[in-house]
């Protein structure tokens, strides 16, 4: 197995958006914000390659939007999920499987994509993309909340090729996601996220999506205001994060603007930081 971090740009939220009740007297020094209290955030995704199968564990927020709508969250940088993909030799037609975390628009924007008579199609032609079922139904029927997170033109095309699969709790990934060695389904971001494991190098790999976006996440109460369920969050990255200084996993980072990926240990002070890392590392 070999596995590639792809940067497919960077973007902004709303500081205190990010980091829901602690107050931005404490947040401002892990991600200082702009005059506008917009803080910098990657869309980092992995490629993993096993087994003859090429996997995509996300793919930032694409490039079909139009610009009223790239302009609310100010897209900026030089990455983009094609380049990084051509610099390691691919291209979208050599992709096997898209594994979505979950089907907000910076995870999956760029599953589809507008061709030049403006017609809308899957982004990557010979893949399957991996979802759930309880997490689309409730992405395609969405909250007032999370409407505006749940894109239809980022979903419904994806049913409409004949390309989604589902994947449940408890299912046996051998035969169908042999990559994984398990896959974590969390409720308190939205309804059954899911954080995939790897057997990597020696080490288990948590791609963490927005359990924990960031190494300033950490803390217990840093959750995101724009979980669902925040109690629920603090509860399910308090049993990840435990587990994960326990057996000294390796935490793949989608949203640090800074660091790729960390571990934890524990203190006296609960599960804190205890270095960050690039995955090219190990």
């Amino acid at each position: 197995m070999t596995i590639h971090t792809l940067d497919t740009g960077l973007f902004k939220l709303d500081g205190g958006a990010m980091f829901g009740v602690v107050p931005r007297s404490m947040w401002q020094k892990l991600n200082p914000p702009d005059a506008n209290n917009m803080c910098t955030w990657a869309m980092r995704c992995l490629l993993v390659e096993d087994q003859g199968r090429l996997t995509l564990i996300d793919n930032g927020i694409g490039n079909k939007q139009d610009e009223k709508f790239r302009g609310h969250f100010y897209l900026h940088g030089d990455d983009s999920l094609e380049n990084s993909l051509r610099r390691l030799g691919y291209s979208r037609a050599d992709i096997t499987d898209v594994f979505l975390t979950h089907l907000h628009f910076d995870h999956c924007g760029g599953s589809v994509q507008r061709r030049a008579d403006g017609q809308l199609e899957v982004a990557f032609p010979n893949a399957s993309y991996w979802s759930n079922q309880a997490h689309w139904d409730w992405a395609v029927t969405p909250n007032p909340r999370e409407k505006a997170s749940f894109l239809r033109e980022n979903i419904l095309p994806i049913q409409e090729s004949g390309q989604l699969r589902f994947v449940e709790p408890g299912a046996s990934l051998a035969n169908i996601l042999p990559q994984f060695s398990d896959i974590i389904f969390a409720d308190g971001h939205t309804e059954k996220m899911m954080v995939p494991l790897m057997q990597y190098k020696g080490r288990t790999l948590a791609f963490m999506a927005d359990l924990l976006p960031s190494t300033g996440h950490i803390p217990l109460p840093y959750v995101m205001a724009y979980d669902m369920r925040p109690l629920q969050t603090m509860t399910e990255k308090e049993q990840v994060l435990r587990r994960a200084a326990d057996e000294n996993w390796v935490l793949l980072l989608e949203h640090d603007p800074s660091h790729e990926a960390c571990t934890v240990q524990h203190t006296d002070k609960g599960v804190r930081l205890a270095e960050t890392l690039r995955l090219a590392d190990l």
